[in-house]
């Protein structure tokens, strides 16, 4: 959500940010309904004060028996009465069309972004390992001979459709692994608080993480009007919503493991084999909420960690920062962490992070009171994967599958797997 006063004071600036966007300018139809908003409420303001002071004459006049001056005044009362209800009436509606409007715009962009249309002008700030040299056509994760028979994805389409998947035996526990791998090292090494979260969340959490209203045809909602999440950051996020926090509390970061739920409405005929783009999918996420002025320092920190997952499992990853173009609708910056994917040939994004300063702090009303004793602040909120579960094991899958159809599986993994660091042919854990 936008400040309406800052767009007031610098209209030209605003939708500069915006046209960075590739938007049409919206501050002269704000400004307009804003106008007519406080138009309408010094209107609401004067008549009151005019029905006061009517109301304190009528007093006076049936004191002084003026029958005629105290029955003139208090039609005067009624009608000022009337007009002050009929104003804020309106006031109030100018207000929730300017909201309205407002709930609509994309944060502006940092100075430090990109131009650009589209990912084709992303630019890379990060490259890690090396990319792997097979002395075979490397195949892609659904294709393995170890990975095939325990990724089911005609059993998943009986049940619920396309889109889904049926993991069994040794790649479900390999996923899990994962999962937990993930989880203990934010805990353990980068600091972060687990949480364990709901996945259906109100309309308010919707969209006080900016995903409502924007977002509806991409999530789905249940018959007793709640979302499922798509991803943590909506219950992570949401979870400091109305709140004014001690500024001696921030940073605080979380992170959760949870199912996520994505309709993928604008994705038709992408990604469509193997489990790369799925409905329902694993995330563990990454939600820190800060001072306005730690806010840039923190999403380095963050990515940071999601990118020391990958490092860890030996997965060969590029960092890019997004351009304006491709940059999502809440964020302010984002970096996309890819996985190289030795099947597709190709880095796949498997993170993102973003900062959004206090775009959703505005639109869910979460402060903090400085420590000097000023006015509460909105906070800033960030949010990354750490990582996108499925799309890690395909990784995993991939960079360490061998010519025979076994995959070699990360060090790290091995204490969540009883030792064991091999996955045969067969689909065995040895």
């Amino acid at each position: 959500m936008h400040d309406i006063r800052a767009i007031r004071e610098h209209p030209d600036t605003f939708d500069a940010a915006l046209a960075r966007r590739g938007e049409a300018p919206a501050s002269a139809a704000l400004l307009a309904l804003d106008a007519a908003r406080r138009a309408k409420i010094k209107a609401a303001e004067t008549a009151q004060a005019d029905q006061n002071k009517a109301s304190k004459e009528v007093g006076a006049a049936k004191a002084a028996g003026n029958e005629a001056e105290f029955e003139r005044l208090r039609a005067l009362v009624g009608e000022k009465k009337a007009e002050v209800a009929a104003m804020q009436a309106e006031a109030k509606e100018l207000d929730a069309q300017l909201t309205e409007k407002l709930g609509w715009i994309a944060n502006l962009p940092a100075e430090d972004v990109p131009d650009g249309a589209d990912e084709e002008d992303n630019v890379e700030v990060n490259r890690w390992g090396d990319v792997p040299s097979f002395a075979f056509a490397p195949k892609e994760h659904y294709e393995i001979a170890g990975v095939a028979a325990s990724m089911d994805f005609e059993t998943a389409a009986k049940t619920s459709g396309a889109r889904f998947v049926m993991l069994k035996g040794a790649v479900a526990r390999i996923h899990r692994a994962l999962a937990q791998f993930m989880i203990d090292t934010h805990v353990d090494h980068n600091g972060l608080t687990e949480v364990n979260c709901p996945v259906l969340v109100r309309d308010e959490a919707m969209y006080g993480t900016d995903k409502l209203p924007k977002f509806s045809e991409d999530s789905y909602k249940t018959t007793e009007d709640m979302w499922l999440i798509s991803t943590s950051e909506i219950t992570l996020t949401y979870s400091v919503a109305g709140d004014v926090l001690e500024e001696t509390d921030l940073p605080r970061r979380m992170t959760a493991h949870t199912l996520c739920f994505r309709s993928e409405a604008g994705s038709a005929g992408r990604d469509t084999a193997g489990m790369l783009r799925q409905h329902q999918f694993e995330k563990v996420e990454m939600v820190s909420v800060t001072l306005p002025d730690q806010s840039d320092a923190e999403q380095k920190r963050m990515l940071r960690c999601a990118e020391d997952i990958l490092e860890r499992l030996g997965i060969p990853y590029r960092t890019v920062i997004l351009c304006t173009g491709d940059m999502g609708f809440g964020a302010k910056r984002t970096y996309d962490i890819e996985a190289w994917l030795p099947g597709q040939d190709s880095y796949r994004e498997i993170s993102s992070v973003s900062t959004t300063g206090d775009f959703q702090a505005r639109r869910m009303n979460a402060r903090y009171k400085p420590a000097d004793g000023g006015k509460p602040r909105f906070v800033h909120t960030l949010n990354g994967s750490g990582l996108a579960v499925g799309r890690c094991l395909i990784a995993v899958l991939e960079n360490g599958q061998q010519e025979d159809g076994a995959v070699v599986l990360p060090g790290v993994l091995a204490p969540y797997l009883g030792g064991k660091t091999t996955l045969t042919p067969e689909g065995q854990l040895v």
